[in-house]
């Protein structure tokens, strides 16, 4: 991202990433050694970048916010109590999001429908929510057969 993008990236994402809640994400493992925090601000920025690259219009700020609380489920998935974590958590993260941030319908659909085709019936039906499903899969991917930190861009 140039510093005009980069800025505006920090801009959308700061009051949200900054939130005590959301800090708590940086306590919980999500691929080899990144924090679901860290999986998120890669998200948020994946899609962020996508948009513009493709030059496709979308509300920003409601891109930003749900690809950020895509995976605000809060808890430690790879405990066993945790089964089909897969199928359950997007629906989690959306109430979670709902009472935390008061995110509006584009927000919530967003993070309901992330997991998609895993989660059949959650079919993305906004360009916005098209792009952060693509960007958690392509961060998920690199996280978890390149087992490093994405680059801290956000700091």
């Amino acid at each position: 991202m140039n510093t005009k993008e980069l800025s505006r990236f920090r801009q959308l994402v700061r009051d949200t990433a900054d939130h005590p809640r959301v800090q708590i994400m940086k306590t919980y493992r999500q691929h080899g050694r990144i924090s679901t925090y860290d999986h998120c601000m890669g998200v948020a920025r994946m899609s962020f970048r996508l948009a513009r690259l493709l030059h496709i219009r979308t509300d920003e700020p409601s891109l930003v916010r749900g690809a950020f609380l895509h995976d605000y489920y809060l808890y430690d998935w790879h405990n066993h109590q945790h089964k089909l974590h897969g199928f359950r958590h997007p629906k989690t993260a959306m109430h979670n999001a709902i009472r935390d941030f008061n995110v509006n319908s584009l927000e919530a659909g967003i993070i309901r429908t992330h997991m998609w085709p895993f989660t059949l019936r959650a079919l993305p039906r906004t360009r916005e929510a098209v792009i952060v499903c693509l960007a958690d899969k392509i961060c998920a991917l690199r996280e978890t057969f390149h087992r490093s930190s994405p680059r801290a861009e956000h700091s």
